[in-house]
């Protein structure tokens, strides 16, 4: 039976005991590094396609998708202090719920890690194109390399996005080879994204544009646009949950974790918090400045974010300095409210920093993609380790090749609506996984408790399928299309290849350890 095949949580706690990596991070590193992960493409990018949306109810939206993040963040603390291993929720699922459904939520994960990669590499492209090239360098880079065509929801003449694929390649090559990005630079990269931040708001709240007329209406397109229509305060909640994407990234830091039962959800709470606070604000700024009201079609309704029609839009003279037509969100802000120089800075700071939320991005799925190959679910020869970077290259070179091609040719929007439905359903497994392993082994130790969690854990599921449900149509749908590819490979070869299907028992996840780079952020002095 499939549903049989349930990896023995005890072999997978037995080997987390035996790995030889130092367990280094405290809680604080592990919020940098939420953080780091978290703030990203969301707040710098998305901030216009929420606002198309919702208008100035994209400050509920941020505190609607805060809120299902939050009491995720609280299912996700229990089960990754329990089982502090790589493989994230794929783990999780597999030593509860069986194999079955754990290749699901790994095949899931594809697109929240993968397709998330490509949604920061697009986010990225459009800081680069517009303050490194067009502020800095007076380049005007020629449409058809700038953008995806208009027929994706790109922009007029565009066919392909040049710098997002090059940015993609770039990451995947450092990964290839090695190269780890240490504790300090990590922590130099989100003092520069919290201090961008920082500065937006400070010099957006108390500007003398900032006007509580900005904010009228403030729900444009209502509350709730209703299911599958991705409007409305709750479908932009559903878009811009992306912009909390990341703090899951942190339960496969809890292996090198000091005190995992205390640090890690000390670190996923944490960096939620922080966030949400940062997001309401910088919403706030940018919508009291310049507002923030979208392009309503002839019915009333928004033009859908990320569509041929709003594209059409936005290259119209009238709508060029609309928030919700903007590639870099902030510092077109800033450049519009008389603090040119200001925002282009904050254009570097992006410019800098969205690299590294790519590179942990795709070093989260990587490293899913080898548990999943060790556990004989995926070829072998995909968890081939090379012999003089010790790094999984085969995987990482495929999956950067996919996460570029995604890049070049779709926008923002609609890459992060995609992310969000394997991301929603990732979460939503979790909380299921606690539910049933509270059920399933009462007397199992759990230094962290979820409170409430007949409370908490239903809300989680209930949140997740809400929000899935309130993304647009086309974005809802790629999930079944996903599963059921995934499920073909999974029965066409997996089923058969499996080494808990053949009767081997023995957990992989410790081999993690003998390749390289580590967990982004820590630094090589750390590790044994």
């Amino acid at each position: 039976m499939i549903f049989g095949r349930i990896k023995p949580l005890d072999a997978i706690l037995a080997t987390a005991e035996k790995k030889s990596l130092h367990r280094s991070l405290g809680a604080v590193q592990l919020m940098l590094f939420g953080v780091g992960c978290i703030i990203g493409t969301g707040i710098f990018v998305l901030t216009a396609a929420g606002a198309q949306k919702a208008g100035p109810g994209l400050m509920l939206a941020f505190a609607i998708a805060g809120a299902i993040c939050i009491v995720a963040a609280l299912c996700y603390a229990e089960i990754a202090a329990m089982i502090p291993v790589a493989g994230s929720a794929y783990t999780y699922t597999y030593s509860v719920m069986g194999e079955f459904l754990a290749w699901s939520v790994g095949w899931a994960l594809v697109l929240e890690y993968a397709v998330a990669a490509s949604a920061v590499s697009v986010g990225w492209s459009g800081y680069f194109t517009g303050t490194i090239l067009n502020e800095f360098m007076g380049v005007e880079l020629p449409s058809y390399l700038a953008g995806a065509p208009l027929a994706l929801g790109g922009i007029p003449g565009g066919f392909v996005n040049l710098p997002a694929i090059v940015i993609a390649l770039l990451v995947t090559w450092l990964l290839m080879i090695g190269t780890n990005e240490s504790a300090r630079v990590n922590a130099v990269l989100v003092a520069i994204k919290v201090t961008a931040l920082t500065a937006f708001i400070i010099l957006t709240l108390p500007a003398e544009e900032f006007s509580t007329g900005q904010f009228n209406p403030f729900l444009p397109a209502g509350l709730f646009g209703g299911f599958g229509s991705g409007v409305g305060a709750v479908g932009a909640a559903a878009t811009i949950f992306f912009a909390y994407v990341g703090f899951d990234a942190v339960s496969t830091a809890a292996e090198e974790t000091r005190n995992p039962q205390k640090n890690v959800p000390i670190g996923l709470i944490g960096s939620l918090l922080i966030c949400t606070i940062f997001y309401i604000l910088v919403a706030a700024g940018a919508i009291g400045t310049i507002g923030g009201q979208p392009i309503l079609g002839p019915n009333g309704i928004p033009f859908p974010a990320g569509s041929e029609e709003l594209a059409r839009q936005c290259a119209l003279p009238q709508y060029a300095g609309w928030l919700v037509c903007s590639d870099e969100a902030l510092a077109h802000v800033l450049r519009q409210i008389g603090y040119s120089t200001i925002g282009n800075f904050l254009g570097i700071a992006a410019f800098v920093a969205l690299p590294s939320v790519i590179l942990v991005l795709l070093f989260a799925q990587t490293r899913i993609f080898f548990v999943m190959s060790r556990d004989g679910l995926l070829p072998e020869g995909l968890s081939k380790i090379h012999p003089k970077w010790k790094t999984p290259y085969v995987v990482t070179a495929i999956t950067g090749v996919v996460v570029a091609f995604a890049a070049a040719f779709l926008p923002v929007g609609k890459l992060a609506d995609i992310a969000n439905a394997g991301t929603l359903y990732a979460f939503m497994m979790v909380a299921i996984a606690v539910m049933l392993l509270r059920r399933k082994e009462p007397a199992r130790h759990r230094p962290f408790r979820t409170p409430f969690l007949m409370l908490i854990g239903p809300a989680t599921v209930f949140g997740c399928l809400f929000l899935f449900f309130n993304l647009p149509i086309e974005a809802m749908l790629v999930l079944p299309i996903w599963g059921v590819i995934g499920f073909v490979i999974y029965f066409a070869y997996g089923y058969r290849k499996s080494h808990l299907g053949q009767g081997i028992v023995e957990v992989h996840e410790s081999e993690i350890q003998d390749i390289d780079p580590a967990i982004p952020g820590v630094d090589d002095a750390d590790r044994i």
